[in-house]
């Protein structure tokens, strides 16, 4: 089983890429954030035709979410993240599919910081923790896939200054991923990737692609139950590289039976 995560930055500019990439990865659950669509614009005809059911939320702007499932209908278990009632942003969503529990998440960038889109930041992965934690005590199989807007080391960013007051690698952020990885949940990408950079986003500008000059953003979290079926994981790095490519690449885990 091929689990996926992709910020895909505009699911309906970037949808020729997203099928020819699902046509040639073939994953069998695809975890989408950054939609950029409601609901009502969300290219449902055009994923059912490459084969894939899906469960969204959609908003306008810079959020909403999708599970993709190949050849099988997402059962969504969840619309939003828990904790916060006041929260309208569309970036948590949760379903099962073929035995395991998903979630595509798009944590808040958080910047600039400090001030209150930090706050905002922190608070929202405070609550994440929070569910997070309660998923892993039922025991059952889970998948947490995103965009997490967390560098979670020095080593997975490209050397630079440029980021030093970015939200992306402060202290709090990245203890906020701690938490989660505390919690027993296994970061599954740097599992099979235990040495060097990794990287999954190369922003658009100062010729970030060209010069290698990445971050890695999108992180894909697994159970217990789930970590003993781990065999293989990566990043489609040349996806990044395409005509009206997403500022992401799409980053997967290979589960064995």
């Amino acid at each position: 089983m091929k689990i996926a995560t992709f910020n895909i930055n505009g699911v309906n500019r970037r949808l020729d890429n997203l099928l020819a990439w699902l046509n040639a990865a073939g994953p069998d659950v695809v975890c989408l954030q950054e939609l950029k669509a409601t609901d009502g614009q969300f290219p449902k005809a055009a994923i059912e035709a490459a084969g894939y059911g899906a469960v969204w939320r959609g908003q306008s702007g810079w959020n909403g979410v999708a599970i993709l499932a190949r050849d099988r209908e997402p059962i969504m278990t969840r619309s939003e993240l828990p904790g916060d009632p006041s929260d309208t942003q569309g970036r948590y969503i949760e379903a099962a599919v073929n035995g395991i529990l998903v979630a595509s998440l798009y944590a808040p960038n958080g910047n600039p910081q400090p001030g209150p889109k930090f706050d905002y930041k922190l608070a929202w992965h405070n609550r994440l923790a929070v569910h997070a934690a309660e998923l892993f005590a039922t025991g059952v199989p889970v998948v947490l896939a995103g965009d997490y807007n967390v560098v979670p080391e020095p080593r997975d960013i490209y050397s630079t200054r440029s980021y030093d007051d970015n939200a992306l690698i402060q202290p709090e952020s990245r203890a906020a991923f701690r938490r989660l990885l505390d919690q027993g949940w296994l970061d599954a990408i740097r599992k099979v990737h235990p040495e060097g950079a990794i990287y999954t986003f190369w922003d658009y500008r100062r010729n970030r692609w060209q010069r290698d000059a990445g971050l890695r953003l999108d992180h894909i979290l697994l159970s217990t139950k789930l970590t003993r079926r781990l065999g293989g994981a990566g990043i489609d790095r040349h996806i990044r590289g395409l005509d009206g490519a997403s500022d992401h690449a799409p980053a997967w885990i290979t589960l064995r039976d």
